[in-house]
């Protein structure tokens, strides 16, 4: 992926999950517009998944010198952090360049999940009765039981789902390919949208075999399945800030919270690493302790 790509989806990340003003949007993208011109003129044209801490520490070292106010600088790096959380989020990168920007380490970062009940009210908030909706609740449906990307969720090819053994090919990052199964209730949502709704649909040709279409008969881009989301989120009235991936994150949680193994886990988020799949231990470990502090009896008036 090139500066210009990641760019526009931190963009899309921040219009329509974060509801940035038009304001402090074309501040922020402006910000990583100037540090991309830095990494391509003097870093030899290094990209976003390659640049160092020590880069952007002299990059912000180098600008400092020239006698920008605090509160410029204070948002260059606000925008550089916000980016790079983004792309750890997107797991773009393992890792997060700008965590030691201003001194000592934030920490991990813990992404966002939702409950079964949240995403329950979710997809209770569609309208089931029309095409749109039939094809909306698959989207929700594939993206919570199947642990996909919103990539991969745009990319996915009727010919890459086998209904007689119920499971998805998906390419991946990389290109790399994995087999996700599919639950029974999953598969059969699919088969009734694509027998059923898909098949109304004037479909361009060149996109005969590509799952969800959009009105045009044409592939969905990420901008329309935000849209989606924030639209649904909005009329259940759940109140967290929810993109594509949080249905991602809610999957593998949900996984491990009923004893999947992690490395299963890894495998079917297609995780090179199962260091990045770690990450969901630590949200188990965060409920535990939620557990501990509400109902040990040193953590309540039953110790005194």
């Amino acid at each position: 992926m090139t500066w210009d790509e990641k760019i526009k989806d931190f963009e899309i990340f921040l219009r329509f999950e974060r509801n940035f003003s038009e304001n402090t949007l074309d501040a922020y993208v402006r910000d990583i517009k100037k540090l991309r011109e830095y990494a391509v003129e003097d870093l030899e044209n290094v990209g976003p998944g390659s640049i160092g801490y020590e880069n952007l520490q002299e990059y912000i070292f180098n600008l400092s010198k020239q006698k920008f106010s605090e509160r410029s600088q204070a948002r260059w790096i606000s925008s550089i952090k916000a980016f790079f959380k983004f792309l750890l989020e997107d797991e773009f990168r393992e890792d997060n360049p700008a965590a030691l920007l201003e001194g000592p380490k934030l920490g991990l970062y813990l992404p966002d999940t939702l409950s079964l009940p949240d995403i329950n009210k979710i997809i209770g908030a569609i309208e089931v009765s029309s095409d749109l909706g039939k094809r909306n609740q698959c989207i929700i449906e594939v993206l919570y039981g199947c642990g996909l990307r919103v990539s991969e969720l745009i990319d996915l090819k009727i010919s890459n789902i086998n209904f007689i053994e119920n499971y998805i090919k998906v390419n991946g990052k990389g290109n790399k390919t994995r087999f996700v199964p599919l639950a029974n209730y999953t598969a059969d949502l699919l088969k009734n949208y694509i027998e059923e709704t898909r098949s109304k649909n004037k479909i361009n040709k060149k996109y005969e075999d590509s799952l969800f279409l959009n009105s045009r008969g044409t592939s969905m881009s990420r901008v329309i399945v935000f849209l989606i989301i924030k639209e649904l989120t909005d009329k259940a009235g759940v109140s967290k800030k929810i993109s594509p991936h949080t249905f991602r994150h809610s999957f593998a949680t949900h996984l491990l919270q009923n004893g999947a193994d992690l490395r299963y886990i890894q495998e079917m988020l297609g995780h090179s690493s199962i260091t990045t799949t770690e990450i969901y231990t630590h949200l188990k470990t965060e409920e535990l302790r939620d557990v501990i502090l509400t109902y040990h009896p040193r953590n309540s008036n039953i110790a005194q």
